[in-house]
This record gives structure tokens, sequence and C-alpha cells, in this order.
């Protein structure tokens, strides 16, 4: 444990000192005399230490709350007329993180590039020494480029971070969308035949262990992310090609000793903990959901997933996710009666001055919960996944792997709200048995009432910490069949985007911008978005 605190402490001053853009990592991390034994370690500890990943303050204060959770609504909707309007260098700054070590991301796309580049200047010996972390790094870059093509389209990709692999800077073309999808899916198709069959020495083996803060250096698990996180791409761009979908998805679920996955053993009493992908908090780092939440006036529960989801079928997550509320009467504190949400298209005179009647996002679980992980992929989105492809293509029992999922959600709450001072009833898959058979949740109806269960209780279980995810999900599925207050909002953001606007960052930077200026509006789709 002293050695990998060390370590990752290590790894965090290098990208602090790592300072402007401007000047090449290499002459932080490239030493010629140690370069295979130190440099590649430790970048890909600094990849995975990413706020973009953690609850952190700035990632949902300024991102994940103020846009895609809100174009989800798995956040509270403000009565702002600029609500669908997203800020500009907000924006810039979460795309700059993507692509830079500084601020607040780790900068996955350079680390990973210089990485790059100095492994295929190694000796063969010390290839195979880092062919673990390799290929797990390039998981981890696939996962988090797959996320700014779900937001952008088309990026910067293969010509991205030139500075970190030669002597000048160039301007990274933007790499088509539906290329870069399949790119991604093949690339992690070939890390898990790799993880498949590795063989690590002593030397290798201890290294991953000591900087892999993710999962531990377990071989196993990070083929089971790899899978899930091609699975996630496979299932999402099925309505745009559907035959490559269908033909690999089916190939990967007829055959889970080949294509393990992260799915809790199909348990619904699972455990997260040993279960999901998950970044845990590191010893110095304090939860500021509170803050990004209270600034932002964004602590109240969403209508549409309170009101019309979660109410009427007596939802078990309820107590775990939100908290009553109330107002304070004669200096006592009175709780409101039931969870209730604000009303969307309430009046926003009258949604101040009736705060305290709804409810909130519960302080437990979230919003002073220091232990809160960032939630990389979990056992449930996985079981939705299958169960989705089950019930589209055949190949097994989709009640079940809906049910299951279902299950799982609860569970995951639940934990959550442990990790923090929650003393809520202990589950049980008795107790959740009716909320499965409430005509909400239930696995009854036509092909199209299925799916859209399904793609709710997905979207449910996403809520505000995986907005992003919320987002992709819904553009994709339609579901659940949201509205979005008009009146009074900023001319010509007056509904969601479909997609992000490039930022004025890179918009005034790139020169390649001209290549993709005339399909940058916020109207255009991107490409799996076809329904």
């Amino acid at each position: 444990m002293i050695n990998k605190v060390k370590n990752i402490g290590y790894a965090a001053l290098l990208v602090l000192s790592l300072g402007s853009c401007k000047k090449s990592i290499d002459d932080k991390f490239n030493n010629p005399e140690k370069t295979s034994t130190v440099s590649i370690p430790y970048m890909f500890t600094a990849m995975l230490n990413n706020d973009r990943v953690r609850p952190s303050y700035w990632n949902y204060r300024t991102f994940v709350l103020t846009a895609t959770a809100e174009y989800a609504q798995t956040d509270y909707l403000p009565t702002s007329n600029t609500v669908y309007q997203p800020n500009d260098g907000y924006m810039g700054n979460r795309w700059e993180d993507f692509y830079h070590p500084t601020g607040n991301g780790s900068g996955p796309m350079a680390l990973y590039k210089v990485m790059e580049g100095v492994y295929n200047k190694m000796s063969a010996d010390d290839k195979k020494t880092n062919d673990v972390i390799m290929n797990a790094a390039r998981v981890t870059l696939y996962d988090q480029a797959s996320q700014m093509v779900d937001c952008w389209g088309d990026i910067p990709f293969s010509e991205a971070s030139s500075l970190e692999t030669s002597a000048s800077v160039q301007n990274g073309k933007f790499d088509d969308q539906k290329a870069l999808y399949k790119t991604f899916i093949d690339g992690l198709d070939a890390a898990n035949t790799y993880f498949a069959s590795a063989q690590l020495s002593t030397l290798a083996a201890n290294s991953f262990t000591k900087q892999d803060i993710l999962l531990g250096g377990s071989v196993d698990k990070w083929r089971r992310y790899t899978n899930s996180i091609r699975l996630r791409l496979l299932m999402r761009m099925s309505f745009y090609d559907e035959n490559t979908a269908k033909t690999e998805v089916t190939k990967m679920l007829s055959n889970p000793t080949q294509y393990p996955l992260i799915d809790g053993g199909s348990v619904g009493s699972y455990s997260p903990s040993s279960s999901d992908v998950l970044l845990t908090p590191l010893t110095n780092y304090t939860n500021s959901l509170q803050s990004a939440l209270t600034e932002g006036g964004s602590f109240y529960a969403p209508d549409y997933m309170l009101n019309k989801v979660m109410n009427p079928s007596n939802d078990p997550r309820i107590p775990v996710v939100y908290d009553k509320y109330g107002q304070t009467i004669n200096n006592t504190f009175v709780p409101n009666a039931t969870y209730r949400a604000m009303p969307i298209d309430l009046p926003a005179a009258q949604q101040e001055s009736d705060a305290t009647k709804y409810a909130i996002v519960d302080s437990v679980t979230f919003l002073t919960n220091s232990k809160l992980p960032g939630i990389v992929i979990t056992a449930p989105e996985v079981n939705f996944l299958k169960a989705e492809a089950f019930e589209r293509w055949g190949g097994g029992d989709a009640k079940a792997a809906y049910e299951t999922a279902v299950t799982q959600s609860v569970y995951f709450y639940y934990y959550l709200n442990s990790l923090g001072t929650g003393t809520k009833p202990v589950l049980n898959t008795a107790s959740i048995a009716p909320f499965l058979s409430s005509s909400v949740v239930a696995y009854t109806g036509a092909q199209t009432d299925k799916l859209a269960k399904i793609w709710t209780q997905k979207w449910v279980h996403f809520g505000f910490m995986q907005g992003t995810q919320a987002w992709a999900e819904y553009r994709r599925t339609k579901y659940p069949q949201l509205t979005f207050p008009s009146t009074g909002k900023l001319s010509g953001y007056t509904t969601p985007p479909n997609r992000l606007t490039y930022p004025s960052i890179e918009r005034g930077f790139n020169s390649h911008y001209a290549d993709v200026r005339a399909k940058d509006t916020r109207d255009a789709k991107i490409f799996w978005d076809v329904k």
C-alpha cells in the first residue's frame, strides 16, 4: 500500500508539473536511462487519475450538471432562458482536458501518445514487460475518446498531440466519427484477445498492480471492462448499422468464456465494490458535489424521473437517491410528507417561492459522501444492454437480464449510500419483487413496450452522475419521452442541442476546423442518432 500510494502521488506530481500544453511532455517523462521501467507505468497512472471521471467539483459544476445531465433530464432542469446554451468556456475546458494534461483532466490523449512513442523505441523484452499497461491504456483512451465522439462527433484523434511525438506543432485533422467508432470497437476486440492469453512476468505484474489505481492490476477485470465498453459502443451504433452490431453482439453474448463482461455474475444481489469499474477517491480527495450542485441550483429532483417513473412504481431507490426536503417552522425543521419533484413547467417565480416543498438530491449518498467513486461502467448497465440485445435479436432471456439489471441498480445505489453514513435497511431480492411487478416496471407488453422499459430504467440508473451516458442513450433511443419547455428561452436555443458545437479554443487555433465548419451546428446529429 505504501508503494502504491507513493507511486500514485508521484504520478500526480508529474501531471501537475507539465505546465503549459505548449511544452513537450517528453521533457518531463523521458529519461533515457529509465524510460522502460519508469515512464510508461507512471504515465498510465496519470491517465487514470482523471477528474473528468471522478465526481469532482469542476467536472460536475461546469459540464455534467450544466449540459449533458440537463439535456437528458437526469438532473433538475432550471427555468433559465440560457439553459440550452452551453457555456463556450466550460465546453472548451472539457475539450482541452481530454487532449492536454493540465487543468482538471488528466489529458489521456497526450499521455497515451507519449507512452506509445516511448514504447515504440523499446527493446523486445521491455515491450513485453509493458504490453499489459499499453493495452490497458489503450482501453482507457478508447473509452474516454468515445465519449468525446458522443458529445461532438468528429474529433482530432489520429494526428492529435503531435507535439508529444514530434519536434513541431501540427494541427490535428478531424477524424470521421464513424471511422473512429470502428477503430475503438476493433481495438477493444484486439485488447480482449491480448488479455485472454496474457502471461505476465513478475516485473510486469508488480508494476501493473502498483500503478493501476482503477482495477488493481487484475487482468481479468481489464478484460471484462474492455468487452463491456465494446458492448456499449456496438449497441450505441446498432440503429445505424444493425447488421454489424447484431453479428458482433451475438458473438459476444453467445460466448461468455471468450467475452466475459462486467455483469455481476448476472446476479441481482451483486456486490458493486467487487464487480463494477469504479475510480475510488485518492487519500487526499475530498468530495465537492455539494458545492457543484448547490451553486448551480441543481440539487432538486428531476420532474419526470421522480414524478413519472419512480414514484408510480414505489421505487426502492427513492430513499437513497432523494431527500424529501422541507422547511423550518418556528426554529424546527419540518420535512415534507412525500417525495415530490418540482414540476418542470412551474413558473420561475413559483419555483423559487415554493422550493422547499420539493425533493432534493440525497445528502448522505451524494452531497456529503467523500467516498463517492467515479463511475466508469457498472453491471446494471451491462445487463440492460444484454436485455436490449436479447429482446431485439434473440439468443437469451431478455426478461431475466432486464430484471437482473433493475435489481442490481437498486443494490448499486444502496451501496453508494453505504459509503457515506447511510443507515437504510439491508436489501434482499424478496423486498424488490413488488417493484419488479409494478405496471411501470413489469416486463410485459409488446416489444416496443419492453424496449421502452429497458431504456427508461437504464436512464434512471445512469442518473445525474452518469449524465453524459444518459444524454447519449436518450438521443439514441428517444426514451423516456421527455418534454422540454421552450417558452422564454433564448432565440436559437429553445431546445437542447443534438450535439455540442466545437469550442472557440478549437475553432480559433486548429486550421482543420474548416473541414468540419459546415456541419458544426447544434442541430446536426451524431452518426448513431437515427431514430
